[in-house]
């Protein structure tokens, strides 16, 4: 009976499947709990070590959860769409569908090894017709709906309808595009396909042109996030900035409930942040500047209307349409130019840069409302069209952009804001702009010498009298660019009569993925879809050509995990109201806003048609660290093939080189199979140190092929175990806190599971559990780690868990307990983190039903209180011997047992005790003179 952790965590995964030990169902006589962790694109390079870490930590949660009586909802599927399968495709000819699956395989086959609890019965893929059937059905419905700010939530459009059918737009305050005008009458005479245009300005799912990133090579618009430095990430192929007419969802319209929903969920303060940056509210001022000589005005928004005097230039986004109606003929050619350039950057890298600006000038002048004086209108990419109306007013005294761009171009500098305490200043000498917070208005009319709080609200007051704008609320958030054109995603449910959009009937649900002769656009420039034959409706119509973005399979998934078998419902009410939400979801911070803000509208939305009962999806977020690659380097003589040992290098000029970490053991390097790694290394010579040892050198560095600093789980699975890999993956360090992997530490760990097994067996395996009772030092051990591991996964500090487990089973070594009443709780307690060695334990201590049912052990006052207490006694200061005393001795008994000890006369011979001081519990120190 050794401790063979091969057969062991065989056997018990073999026995957990058959037995469908983690299935759960709604059971309305237990309280819920739903574990959820982000769910994985599945890549063909399988998963390494750093990517079960937040799986880990959710499966102890889940186990934790599930023996203090929850019925615990723990999922898992894969976020199967997605470009690289695609890319793939187009370089193999291999139908996505076949990669993917095989990728999943392979993820599937890693997961079961690591021995999670996940109840596989309600796997989902997103790939597939009956999963995505439900995402049709989402984007059908958000098609059919529009956002009522007097209800202040999602209505259906055919009561829009009916009001325009006798009220015309008026008493309307709805999301929309832009604020149309017509009479009851007027929508009346209007044919059918002017109504549908009419009716797409207020849709939640609508069809608009937008400026997306365009990749011309890989033929699709791309997120933010697949974008750097103006190239794609898949392939590094240029993208540019392109208006595109494309699906968007109204998520601007969720923008205050989003923010306010932050205040009802348990998230950390910093996540929270980055969503109200996201959301980005902001109260203030919509303004009319109107064109010099032209009829053209232009509409800005800002926050500090009290500013307004200080306004130097305009500056329109290089997308806006005012461009081209503002432009002078001799300015043409240079703008033009400009506007090109500009499409070659995103919108992330024009937000990233402060110092370095770039324009045009337009030729044009704005004239500003409360001065009437003329401002020159420029272009420049630092200013975004899909932010506020695409054109700003420029106050540069104040704001560093507008004076970076001000310095670039020499226009002028005015201060309209003095700090207070401070005297106005020459702007010519500046470095910078200057905070406009806090201070005095300067140069400024009739707001001159007021406050700033002041002069804005006496700003606003003049701007509504005079109606030269209005005060309103304004959101930094956009709407969600909802195509692509890709094959390998969710076909739309939309089809086209005289131009416009129409989705299916939802009996015709799930539309499904055609098959197609390539996976790249057509010879016309069609998405790939135009490749399909008969991609029509019954009727004849044309089908929607594009597909959906990978998010549009992510934002709903947690629902479908509560009931993924209905195939009437994206969730039946029972089992909503059982489930309602998560109660923890743990991820990475890289979907702070993308993936988290998309859900959470996606569920509001939801909310609103009464379809789940919870309005905010994920009541608890943690976000995992990363765990980072820790890189071994060898060290090449140049112009040889000689390696030199780490600590010689300083004797030799050589050239790092990354070396195989898999081919490395606590930084020494297998000479044989770095000869083997490469042909180019077979003749290799050595300088070794220690007379026969290589050290190879480490650095932290992201985890990479390229760095050969990939650790494969399945290896560490096969030379140390899998309850070795789950203790050490959260001995690493804080959860939330990303660290390096280091396989330097694990045989420490892989040595505790071991000490542990020798509580139960002895070396020649016999079981050596006894029904002996108990001593006071054998519980107080066990009672206090109970507390302790109790304590500690209700916080998510996994490592220290991992520290009180090796000091508890280090402390009963010493104590040689081998009692069943001490090790049954403990076996539980490890449970959650080793559940293949508590498993086998807990039967071979006579238990006939899976340890993951055992009830959590409570931890009992009585025994973590000291029956005695240990005290350095100090004279005049330094500590000079120990005494122990009973924990409840009186102050009195202590001093006198102080005095009365051995040593003590030594410290006090020919001198008079002054002074006792006592500190129950802590210390005790005589002062004698």
């Amino acid at each position: 009976m050794e401790y063979n952790y091969k057969e062991i965590e065989k056997k018990w995964q073999k026995h957990w499947k058959e037995n469908k030990t983690y299935k759960v169902e709604v059971d309305n006589s237990r309280p819920k709990y739903y574990v959820l962790d982000m769910f994985p694109y599945p890549s063909g390079a399988g998963l390494h070590v750093g990517h079960p870490l937040g799986y880990i930590a959710s499966d102890i949660f889940s186990r934790y959860k599930r023996s203090n009586g929850f019925n615990v909802l723990h999922p898992m599927g894969y976020d199967a769409y997605g470009l690289p399968a695609e890319q793939y495709a187009i370089q193999t000819g291999q139908h996505p569908a076949i990669t993917t699956e095989n990728n999943i395989k392979r993820y599937r086959e890693q997961l079961d090894k690591i021995g999670f609890s996940y109840d596989w019965s309600r796997e989902v893929k997103t790939c597939e017709p009956n999963y995505y059937k439900w995402t049709q059905w989402a984007f059908i419905q958000m098609f059919n709906h529009y956002y009522n700010y007097n209800a202040d939530k999602a209505m259906p459009v055919s009561e829009l309808v009916k009001h325009f059918e006798t009220k015309g737009s008026e008493g309307i305050h709805a999301a929309c595009s832009e604020n149309l005008s017509f009479t009851a009458e007027e929508w009346k005479a209007m044919s059918v396909k002017e109504q549908q245009e009419a009716l797409l300005n207020y849709r939640i799912a609508y069809l608009a042109d937008t400026m997306v990133n365009w990749c011309p090579a890989l033929g699709t618009v791309l997120a933010n996030d697949e974008v750097k430095e103006g190239v794609s990430l898949r392939g590094g192929h240029p993208v540019e900035q392109k208006v595109m007419r494309q699906w968007s969802l109204r998520v601007s319209a969720y923008a205050e409930r989003l923010l306010k929903g932050l205040d009802t969920i348990d998230w950390t303060e910093s996540l929270k942040e980055i969503q109200k940056n996201w959301i980005g509210r902001s109260e203030g001022a919509e303004m009319i500047f109107q064109v010099k000589d032209s009829d053209v005005s232009m509409k800005i928004f800002t926050t500090r209307a009290d500013t307004v005097f200080g306004v130097t230039f305009m500056v329109l986004a290089p997308e806006s349409e005012l461009v081209n109606q503002v432009v002078t003929p001799d300015q043409k050619e240079q703008v033009s130019q400009y506007i090109a350039d500009a499409k070659k950057r995103t919108e992330r890298e024009r937000m990233s840069e402060v110092k370095k600006m770039t324009g045009a000038f337009t030729g044009a002048y704005a004239i500003n409302p409360l001065t009437n004086e003329e401002v020159p209108i420029w272009v420049s990419d630092y200013v975004l069209a899909g932010y506020g109306t695409g054109a700003i007013m420029a106050v540069p005294a104040h704001d560093s952009r507008d004076f970076a761009f001000a310095r670039t171009f020499d226009l002028p500098v005015t201060q309209v804001v003095v700090p207070h305490g401070e005297e106005p200043a020459d702007t010519s000498k500046w470095d910078d702009s200057i905070d406009s917070k806090e201070g005095y208005l300067i140069n400024s009319g009739f707001i001159n010498g007021l406050d700033v709080p002041e002069a804005i609200e006496k700003t606003k007051e003049y701007i509504r009298e005079k109606s030269i704008g209005e005060v309103k609320v304004n959101y930094r958030l956009r709407d969600a660019i909802f195509s692509r054109q890709r094959y390998w995603g969710e076909p739309f449910p939309v089809y086209y009569k005289d131009d416009m959009p129409y989705t299916l009937d939802e009996s015709k649900l799930p539309l499904e993925l055609p098959e197609v002769d390539k996976y790249l656009p057509t010879e016309q420039g069609e998405p790939p879809l135009g490749r399909a034959k008969n991609w029509k409706t019954e009727e004849g119509y044309p089908l929607e050509l594009n597909t959906m973005p990978g998010f549009a399979g992510s934002s709903a998934y947690y629902l479908r995990y509560m009931d993924p078998q209905n195939d009437q419902k994206l969730v039946s009410p029972e089992a909503n109201n059982y489930w309602q939400d998560v109660d923890l979801y743990i991820g990475g911070t890289e979907h702070a806003t993308g993936h988290l803000i998309y859900s959470r509208f996606w569920n509001k939305f939801l909310f609103d048609l009464g379809e789940v009962c919870k309005d905010e999806p994920f009541r608890k977020l943690v976000n995992q660290g990363m765990i980072q690659g820790r890189s071994n380097f060898v060290y090449r003589i140049k112009g040889t093939n000689k390696f030199v040992s780490y600590n010689l290098i300083k004797e030799y000029d050589v050239t790092p080189i990354h070396v195989d970490v898999n081919i490395v053991h606590n930084d020494i390097l297998d000479i044989e199979a770095f000869k083997n790694w490469n042909p180019e290394y077979k003749n290799a010579e050595f300088i070794l140190e220690e007379g026969n040892k290589y050290v190879c050198g480490w650095a932290v560095e992201k985890m990479s092929k390229s760095m050969f600093n990939v650790v494969n789980p399945d290896d560490i699975i096969e030379q140390y175990g899998a309850d070795t890999l789950r203790l050490y993956e959260m001995f690493l360090g804080p959860l939330e806190q990303s660290k390096p992997w280091d396989t330097n530490g694990i045989d420490g760990v892989h040595k505790f599971l071991r000490r542990t097994w020798r509580l139960f067996a002895d070396r020649d395996g016999q079981l050596v559990v006894t029904d002996e009772e108990a001593t006071k030092e054998e519980l107080k051990v066990l009672h206090r780690t109970i507390a302790k591991i109790s304590d500690d996964i209700e916080r998510f500090s996994f490592n220290t868990c991992v520290s009180a487990f090796m000091i508890c089973v280090n402390d009963l070594s010493d104590l040689k307990c081998h009692k069943q009443s001490i090790l049954e709780p403990l076996t539980i307690l490890l449970s959650p983190f080793a559940p293949h060695m508590a498993e086998e334990l807990w039967h071979l201590t006579g238990h006939k039903t899976s340890v993951v049912d055992a009830q959590w052990p409570r931890a009992d006052e009585k025994h973590l209180k000291d029956d005695s207490v240990v005290y350095p006694v100090s004279f005049n200061g330094k500590m000079r011997f120990k005494l122990e005393m009973p924990a409840d001795a009186s102050k009195e008994e202590i001093e006198e047992a102080a005095l009365a000890h051995e040593t003590a006369a030594k410290w006090t011979e020919g001198k008079t005790v002054r002074k006792i001081i006592v500190v129950p519990g802590k210390i005790i120190n005589i002062v004698v003179g």
